[in-house]
């Protein structure tokens, strides 16, 4: 099974390993005029082809080709220059020239599909959710109403393809041909469900990609606080870890970031930066007497990044199990912070970053090949109910139930502090990810930011570098 949300970023990372889009809408068409001849009822049965202005109507048009044994007749809603991808609109282009009975619907009132013995509903694919409007409401009454086979692309139109459910008139199909994977709602639906192999890669799914980026959206009325307030809870022996992790939470899109850092070094840490809010506990350590004023002060955010420069200090390891063992909301540990979670009953949703030694120390086990330690990081993950970001040349990022590794980063980020900026940023995209996504993005992103470091100046970087390419690297990519 695969959601909605996740096909789209694996279409999108199968683009960026070489796969053409357009070969991809090839292999969907093709597999839906498959299965449009078997149900057809003979050689000359007429096919009403209902077509929206995306991806989902590019695939009908490639659909059109394969089916010159029967009566064909393909309406778009809409106009065609309103399509809105360059590959769908070859492929409408293409049906144009070659003399197709190619229609265009300006309004519900222009569609006539005549009494066809199939109809190819493609209006709208699994991208798209909530009421269907016009003309597509329109349509999907007409396709209703006939006494035809209705074969849907990839999901009937007006279904949500994750639930199954409708929040208005949606399409009756007797048949879906879906790509790749299934998606969970069709389980639901009173249809034959094809699931066709268009050629996209394993690997679009396992690695990392630009395509994961596609979560990132901002609603363009956003106001302070919608995409997260973070506090890091660091400082004391190191003063530099805590202020790397709170400037990547900002430069990653958290709107509010606040450090919570012994007094002895919340000067020094509130001089590496302006943007830096700073909320001084008494002492030069983190200690047990600290905990119950830190709990509360993590319940007024929506993320904590805990371990950053604190240190391992007897006392400081048992007020880490204190917290952790009260806190119940959401967290990144990092650093020395780490050794404690095996050992803690916790309620909290925890986000580990280990780097291959701290995973050790944590009771995992890891490999130099990337392929085995992707397995034992996915036991361990499910052994601890935690989800981890181990560390590496490849990173493996594990649940317990799915498991995706990342291949940005390079050589140079051996440097101390990257792992900071790694913690602060996976901690800003925890507050609006679910764990196992923010800590692939935070991965990808990371990696990307040094990458694109050492793309510029080569070797010899520092983790202050990556701060200024965090935003890059976080958006720059996004393919749309």
């Amino acid at each position: 099974m695969i959601t909605a949300r996740r096909m789209a970023a694996v279409d999108a990372n199968a683009a960026a390993l070489g796969v053409p889009r357009k070969q991809l809408m090839e292999s969907s068409g093709h597999a839906v005029a498959r299965v449009v001849r078997d149900v057809a009822p003979g050689d000359d049965a007429a096919v009403a082809i209902v077509a929206g202005r995306g991806n989902n109507g590019g695939d009908a048009f490639v659909a059109a080709r394969f089916l010159d044994d029967f009566d064909v007749q393909v309406s778009l809603l809409g106009r065609p220059e309103t399509i809105s991808t360059g590959i769908a609109r070859e492929n409408w282009d293409a049906l144009v020239d070659a003399e197709y009975d190619t229609r265009i619907v300006g309004d519900s009132s222009d569609l006539d599909l005549g009494r066809p013995d199939v109809v190819v509903d493609a209006m709208l694919g699994t991208g798209v959710t909530g009421a269907l409007r016009e003309p597509e409401a329109s349509a999907a009454q007409a396709i209703d109403a006939l006494d035809a086979t209705v074969v849907a692309v990839d999901v009937p139109s007006g279904v949500d393809a994750d639930t199954g459910t409708a929040a208005g008139v949606a399409v009756d199909a007797d048949h879906v041909v879906t790509f790749h994977d299934e998606k969970p709602g069709l389980a639901t639906l009173d249809a034959t469900v094809h699931v066709a192999d268009i050629g996209i890669p394993a690997a679009a799914e396992e690695f990392v990609g630009p395509g994961d980026l596609l979560s990132l959206g901002r609603d363009p009325q956003s106001h302070k606080g919608d995409h997260g307030e973070v506090l890091v809870v660091g400082g004391g022996p190191y003063t530099g870890a805590p202020a790397l992790s709170a400037q990547a939470a900002l430069r990653a899109g958290a709107d509010l970031v606040r450090v919570a850092c012994p007094r002895s070094v919340a000067r020094e840490v509130q001089g590496y930066s302006e943007n830096l809010i700073v909320l001084p506990f008494e002492g030069e350590t983190l200690a047990p007497d600290h905990v119950d004023a830190l709990v509360d002060r993590a319940n007024e955010h929506d993320v904590v990044v805990f371990g950053p420069g604190l240190g391992s200090a007897d006392e400081t390891l048992t007020a880490v199990e204190a917290f952790l063992a009260d806190y119940d909301g959401r967290a990144v540990v990092d650093a020395d912070a780490l050794q404690v979670v095996p050992d803690v009953d916790t309620e909290a949703t925890l986000v580990c970053t280990p780097h291959q030694g701290e995973l050790r120390k944590m009771g995992g086990s890891t490999s130099e090949s990337w392929r085995e330690r992707r397995t034992l990081v996915a036991a361990f993950a499910g052994d601890l109910g935690h989800t981890l970001l181990v560390k590496g040349a490849y990173d493996v990022v594990a649940d317990g139930h799915e498991t995706r590794v990342n291949r940005t980063g390079n050589p140079g980020m051996t440097v101390g502090g990257t792992g900071d900026v790694l913690a602060g940023v996976t901690g800003a995209l925890l507050c609006t990810q679910e764990p196992l996504e923010a800590a692939a993005i935070g991965a990808y992103v990371n990696g990307r930011a040094g990458d694109l470091v050492v793309e510029e100046r080569g070797f010899g970087l520092v983790a202050t570098d990556l701060l200024d390419r965090v935003p890059e690297a976080t958006w720059g990519e996004r393919d749309e």
